[in-house]
């Protein structure tokens, strides 16, 4: 019974650092994507002057 806890600690220490990964990616690209709007805005409005 003492691989129980080490079974699921261990998937505990999967699932967790999965979800992390990716929550740390997805605030990654948003960032990402709004600064590239806020650049494709600045060039717009400086063709449109």
């Amino acid at each position: 019974m003492i691989w129980v806890p080490i079974l699921l600690g261990t998937f505990k220490l999967a699932v967790f650092g999965t979800g992390m990964f990716f929550a740390i990616k997805w605030h990654h690209d948003q960032a990402k994507k709004e600064k590239e709007e806020r650049a494709r805005a600045e060039q717009a409005a400086d063709e449109a002057e």
